[in-house]
């Protein structure tokens, strides 16, 4: 027979236990509803914060747009005195130094990412992670100061008298690496930005290659697979879209660098066939120039133009990098 006295005793707690995820659940929609919140505010607040800052440049730069029309594109002088202004050089600047940092850091980046996740003895590892991590943190300035004092005498004492001398009878190379050697210039730019572009590619790329799951890799192993087989067959495609992620972050650091670009690219406004002549970026031409623009002067409205034609750049370079990892029909 069943007591009384213990179903009597026994319903108090199941009732209070019925009724005390109520009040959690009640609580918790307060709090996803204050967390959501939040969160949609953080997210508009950086929408609005770039807007800003592109309509700020854009309205600045109306001036310049209005006086020299789309010829400022195309036009390659840059003379104060006479009040003309074009955007050609530290344009062709900008692009060509970051597209030859990329060609050398990214090779150099996937050896580091590779040797570090597939071939490095364990105890190296560690080190080696965190030393490429601390390149990272090493500011602008020091490593145009380091460029200034270290890479640009090396150049002009052994690099580039070598390379010229050595290409002076081949027909096309003979042009691109021609010129005193002064030691500065776009490639020494662009030597540079690859040195401060290497640290974010290559910690990107060895995050990405652990994510890939084990198994994966050991049934490549299984099957009989080189180590180079697995990562260009497994890693590499499992980790493409990371992969190209982490090449657009050294290549948006590459685009906007200041100082480091500003101590050894040669400050010239023109335009050299030789990647050993010097050469302006939009970066440094507006560093060097902006202390001496007066407000509402026609110059300063030119290098805020100049910053909003390198908010475009970065635009279309990530839209690029969108439709380069946008799935292929039938993939």
């Amino acid at each position: 027979m069943d007591d009384p006295t213990v179903s009597s005793t026994a319903a108090p707690p199941l009732t209070g236990a019925r009724k005390m995820p109520l009040r959690r659940a009640g609580s918790g929609a307060v709090g996803d509803r204050v967390f959501a919140a939040l969160a949609y505010a953080a997210g508009m607040l950086v929408l609005v914060l770039l807007g800003g800052i592109i309509l700020s440049l854009l309205i600045g730069g109306l001036p310049a747009f209005r006086a020299f029309g789309p010829h400022f594109l195309v036009d390659a002088n840059w003379d104060p005195v006479q009040q003309q202004y074009g955007a050609a050089v530290p344009i062709y600047g900008t692009l060509i130094t970051s597209v030859l940092a990329l060609l050398i850091a990214v090779p150099l980046a996937f050896g580091i990412a590779f040797w570090l996740t597939e071939l490095a003895p364990a105890w190296l590892r560690r080190p080696v992670g965190t030393a490429v991590e601390l390149l990272a943190a090493v500011p602008s300035i020091i490593y145009g100061m380091w460029g200034f004092f270290m890479i640009v005498p090396f150049m002009s004492s052994y690099v580039q008298p070598f390379v010229i001398d050595g290409l002076a009878d081949v027909p096309v190379l003979s042009d691109l690496f021609q010129g005193p050697p002064f030691g500065t210039g776009i490639a020494t730019a662009a030597l540079i930005l690859a040195v401060m572009v290497i640290p974010f590619i290559a910690a990107t790329m060895r995050d990405v290659f652990q994510t890939v799951p084990a198994v994966f890799k050991e049934s490549a192993y299984g099957v009989g697979c080189t180590t180079w087989e697995v990562m260009r067959s497994i890693v590499i495609p499992y980790t493409r879209v990371s992969v190209m992620g982490g090449i657009m972050l050294g290549l948006g650091r590459a685009l906007g660098e200041t100082m480091a670009v500003t101590f050894v690219i040669g400050n010239t406004n023109r335009i050299s066939p030789s990647l050993f002549g010097p050469g302006n970026t939009i970066a440094s031409l507006v560093a060097l120039e902006f202390p001496e623009s007066p407000a509402g002067s026609l110059k300063l409205a030119s290098l805020l133009a100049l910053g909003f034609i390198l908010f475009v750049i970065s635009f279309i370079v990530l839209a690029i990098s969108r439709l380069l990892l946008r799935p292929r029909a039938g993939a």
